[in-house]
């Protein structure tokens, strides 16, 4: 993970940019012997080689910290595209009320936005133990919410497919009720990347 090598147990949070300045270094040095021994072919080539190879260090370095970053921050901009698309859905099959189990998932997908955001806060702090503590205890909070929201959408289903006669009524609440549940499966995610990050900080 991005944020456990980035924040290493000794607390130093730009590990990975300083390797990658040390690579930076190491590359601007044999470039140096490079230039001084052209002359040398043997020397020519190692240091054309120890330039090489400085630069791929780095790139590995680079698509790691890429990657991570990108696997958090799109998992978190995901719950957010499926609030936009619960709520413009609502708006294009003409949803007349919302009713009792729309209700109740979209209470449950709020706290758990609520807590994503505060598991987030926590990533600078994690070399803290009490910090990390507090850190999985909110990610057990996710998950607990996300089998709560499971439960409420199974019984909202199984009442829709008895209960309504509507057949374009039924296609618009199950559409919604999925989409609000997605909401804390993408939580969810959010909170075992960061219960990853702990696990390699602990």
């Amino acid at each position: 993970m991005f944020f456990g090598k980035l924040m290493p147990k000794e607390g130093k949070f730009f590990e990975l940019f300083n390797q990658h300045g040390e690579f930076i270094v190491q590359g601007a040095r044999a470039f140096i012997q490079l230039i001084e021994n052209y002359g040398d072919l043997g020397l020519r080539e190692k240091y054309t080689s120890d330039v090489g190879h400085a630069e791929r260090q780095a790139d590995k370095i680079t698509a790691d910290v890429n990657r991570q970053i990108h696997g958090l921050i799109n998992a978190m901009d995901d719950i957010l595209d499926l609030l936009q698309d619960a709520t413009e859905t609502m708006s294009l099959y003409d949803v007349k009320a919302m009713n009792a189990d729309i209700l109740r998932l979209g209470d449950l997908s709020a706290k758990c936005c609520e807590r994503v955001q505060h598991a987030v806060t926590l990533l600078p702090k994690l070399s803290d133990h009490a910090t990390a503590e507090a850190a999985i205890k909110t990610c057990e909070e996710i998950d607990r919410l996300e089998s709560d929201a499971d439960r409420v959408m199974r019984s909202a289903m199984s009442k829709l497919f008895r209960e309504e006669t509507d057949v374009r009524e039924l296609i618009k609440l199950k559409t919604i009720y999925e989409q609000l549940e997605s909401i804390s499966d993408r939580c969810e995610d959010v909170a075992n990347l960061i219960e990853g990050v702990v696990l390699e900080n602990s």
